[in-house]
């Protein structure tokens, strides 16, 4: 999913489709497991066939629903021909910001935490949802930018998949697995912003080039 595809998508839904999937994880962070179209369709205040009508099965619905919480994460938009070592940046920072105030919302803990329970039962499909619409639809959103960075010059790296996952490893760290398994972990504006930056720094650091950074020397 590209920046483009995640922007459409949450436009597409219209304000209710969105309070819909709200309802669905302020129902996952109460009870877990067991989500039922009737729960969704009780606190959502709409009838079953309405759900079934919009979303399809309740597979159509977690899918929706992993996919409108994925879709805050963002990198912002940017012209690949105009790219400058600013912009870069920022977009960078603002994809690692995203990230964190996504992952350490009480909702997105709650939704990875069941989908952890049901991949390791192999109960359930919401483990392969999440992967697909989560981390791998984010990846594919963020690529574009580190590939956009690369045809400027202003980053140097063989394998975009790999830098990546380096740059995701920066951001999170281990406040994820910390999150899933309890730890009262508080992220606040300034601890995420604070974070968001160190990240886009050592990523730089690792990847950037003389252009990037006229001061050092090119790593590539």
């Amino acid at each position: 999913m590209t920046e483009a595809q995640a922007e459409t998508q949450g436009e597409a839904l219209t304000a209710r489709q969105q309070a819909v999937l709200d309802a669905v994880l302020s129902l996952m962070v109460e009870k877990g497991s067991g989500l039922t179209m009737t729960a969704v369709a009780r606190r959502a205040s709409c009838s079953k066939e309405t759900l079934y009508k919009w979303f399809g099965d309740r597979d159509g619905l977690l899918t929706a629903t992993v996919q409108w919480q994925a879709s805050k994460v963002r990198a912002g938009n940017f012209d690949r021909q105009k790219l400058d070592a600013g912009t870069l940046r920022e977009s960078l920072k603002r994809f690692a910001t995203n990230w964190l105030e996504v992952i350490s919302s009480p909702t997105s803990i709650a939704l990875n935490r069941v989908g952890v329970s049901q991949a390791a039962a192999r109960d359930g499909n919401l483990g392969s949802i999440v992967l697909a619409n989560g981390r791998f639809a984010i990846g594919k959103r963020m690529m574009p930018v580190l590939e956009a960075g690369r045809e400027a010059g202003l980053l140097a790296f063989d394998d975009t998949e790999t830098a990546f996952r380096t740059f995701f490893g920066l951001v999170g760290r281990d406040i994820q697995i910390r999150l899933l398994l309890g730890d009262p972990l508080t992220l606040g504006k300034s601890e995420i912003a604070r974070d968001a930056e160190r990240a886009t720094d050592q990523f730089l650091t690792l990847y950037g080039t003389a252009k990037n950074d006229p001061g050092r020397k090119n790593n590539a």
